[in-house]
């Protein structure tokens, strides 16, 4: 990818650190100054921004709420271990490649007529990262937004092979060619940090690190996503998942496990926090069965009794 160069394209309307916010906000995703400037430093270099944190927090939500924001298309790679390139960049079909051999030998034409004539596009089954490469082709004047989604979970040689791509955004097809991007995707690379990415990696990206929220930033998250919670509801739930994020837990819960259980609270007719509720809905929160005891019963009435303090004060 060429580091440095102006967007010429749509990209060139984000105009400033001010904007990126504004519309982020604007489409219920509530982000700070520092992810505003990671996002719009990743759009004027035209460099992947990674970004980093825990499991919950928002990493994904911003590449989609991007694609919004430049109106363009969201182009996907669910990262996993054993990903490899026939399911990331490209793979033949091989069913529609057989069909055809035997009509062109129906039709006589020799074998190896045949094989040359079924390694063409129209044979190409085109994967995530093939896509995002052909899409400036196809639409001029727009980049899709690229997310590579939890590349952690990848194995190492997935992320090697990653790094050449992210160089020049250009894939050989050995029987078609070299297919180059007119201009590279906006790419968001993930990470839950189950494991270290290699440096190289790092080096090719603008780096971010998304924390969990504060207390008022989680409220205003909630008003954001789950408008029909009432304002003293948020302000609560705001408030227990801070403390409760301070609990000895096997899996600490992200904001998408606030919001989950906001939407729950909100279904069961609760305007406020009450024990019997926050008892009966913990799983919204909490995914391990370990957890879940631990909270119920005495910690959590001390939480509600402390959430319900915290909100009341503030």
């Amino acid at each position: 990818m060429t580091t440095g160069t102006p967007a010429t394209d749509t990209i060139t309307k984000v105009e400033s650190i001010d904007q990126i916010q504004e519309a982020l906000g604007k489409r219920a995703y509530i982000a700070d100054r520092s992810l505003g400037t990671a996002l719009f430093l990743a759009l004027r270099l035209g460099k992947p921004l990674l970004l980093e944190g825990e499991a919950g927090v928002g990493k994904t939500e911003v590449a989609k709420t991007m694609a919004d924001l430049l109106d363009t298309q969201l182009i996907r790679l669910q990262c996993y271990e054993g990903l490899d390139v026939n399911h990331a960049v490209y793979e033949w079909n091989y069913a529609k490649q057989m069909l055809e051999i035997r009509m062109l030998e129906a039709e006589g034409a020799a074998r190896d007529h045949a094989l040359r004539e079924i390694f063409g596009p129209e044979f190409l089954i085109k994967r995530p990262l093939l896509q995002a490469v052909e899409y400036t082709n196809d639409h001029p004047g727009k980049r899709p937004v690229l997310l590579i989604d939890e590349i952690d979970r990848a194995d190492e040689e997935f992320e090697a092979f990653l790094l050449e791509l992210l160089s020049d955004f250009q894939i050989t097809v050995p029987e078609i060619g070299t297919i180059k991007a007119a201009q590279p995707p906006v790419v968001i690379i993930t990470s839950n940090r189950t494991r270290e990415l290699h440096d190289a990696l790092k080096r090719r990206c603008l780096y971010h690190w998304i924390d969990y929220p504060s207390i008022e930033k989680e409220e205003a998250i909630i008003a954001a996503r789950q408008p029909h919670a009432p304002q003293g509801l948020a302000r609560q739930v705001s408030h227990f998942m801070h403390e409760l994020r301070r609990v000895d837990l096997y899996k600490v819960p992200g904001v998408a496990e606030t919001l989950d259980w906001a939407a729950a609270l909100v279904a069961l007719d609760q305007s406020d926090l009450r024990q019997e509720a926050v008892d009966a809905t913990l799983g919204a929160i909490l995914k391990h069965q370990e957890d879940v005891s631990k909270v119920a019963g005495g910690l959590s009435k001390q939480l509600i009794q402390t959430a319900t303090a915290g909100a009341n004060n503030g």
